[in-house]
């Protein structure tokens, strides 16, 4: 904030300034950026690229890494967004990672209250099934590398993905895949070898089967880890390395295209709750 002098011709007492009025507890600071929540389920699987593109968009982002010993927290309180990344960990390996209730329980809660909802690769299985949806692993092997996507009809009008051209390359690296949409569900984005890559629940909820955070690197890294299985299972992985290196200058466009998207909802949605404005709904009984 800037102020201007004001300049006298006369020199003249200047009366003490009034006291300000005291800051209730309900007063937002004007700069306050929105929060998102961020589950990372593992390290080596942040928001990469996605983070970079929110964080320049003018989001605070918040990594809670609950395998590092973190606490999920109970709610999205003090939150306006959840972002859910992705894992090498199966969407029903409680044992392996306790803290996957809790996760679903988040997702349920942005679903039924509205908030902003990102769930990429185990995150979208995640929120498939935390709310009514069905995933498996694949009986062809892992989707690994640069794969076309196929636009479906509802894309048009979406707000995320309206500007994702037919045949775009996405990052895959999943061994399992989203067999059934929750009820309600929008599909959005579909591939050859995989019919449910992106779909939204709601008015704000996403969830997307591949990775729209990673570049080569990334990729190269879980090649190194994970890559010798993939290969057995019948996959290629140099080859998926090689196709998420040649296709990085879409991948950096398109995909960064779709994260400032996301992070206009996020904007709108914590300056103007609720659909149209209004507040948002009560809790339904997704969260029983």
């Amino acid at each position: 904030m800037t102020t201007s002098a004001h300049h006298s011709t006369a020199p003249a007492p200047v009366p003490a300034p009034a006291p300000a009025p005291a800051m209730t507890e309900t007063a937002a600071a004007p700069e306050e950026r929105p929060r998102v929540l961020v589950i990372q389920h593992e390290d080596g699987v942040g928001p990469g690229m996605l983070g970079a593109e929110l964080a320049a968009a003018g989001l605070e982002l918040r990594l809670v890494h609950p395998w590092a010993g973190d606490e999920v927290p109970g709610t999205l309180a003090g939150h306006g967004a959840l972002l859910v990344l992705g894992g090498s960990i199966g969407h029903g390996d409680d044992g392996v990672a306790p803290w996957l209730p809790a996760v679903r329980a988040l997702i349920r809660e942005a679903a039924a209250d509205g908030v902003p909802l990102l769930g990429i690769c185990l995150g979208a299985q995640l929120t498939a099934c935390a709310l009514g949806g069905a995933t498996a692993a694949r009986a062809r092997g892992p989707e690994v590398g640069a794969v076309p996507l196929r636009r479906l009809p509802a894309a048009d009008d979406d707000p995320l993905f309206a500007a994702v051209p037919d045949g775009v390359p996405a990052a895959q690296w999943h061994w399992d895949e989203i067999t059934e949409l929750p009820p309600g569900a929008v599909p959005l984005i579909s591939g050859d070898d995989c019919p449910h890559q992106a779909f939204r629940v709601g008015e704000r909820a996403w969830g997307v089967q591949f990775h729209p955070e990673v570049l080569g690197e990334d990729v190269a890294r879980w090649a190194v880890l994970n890559g010798a299985a993939v290969a057995r299972a019948g996959g290629d992985p140099d080859a998926a390395v090689a196709s998420v290196g040649a296709a990085e200058p879409v991948l950096r466009e398109v995909w960064g295209r779709a994260a400032r998207a996301w992070a206009r909802v996020v904007h709108t949605q914590h300056t103007r709750p609720g659909p149209l404005g209004t507040a948002p709904p009560p809790r339904s009984t997704l969260l029983s």
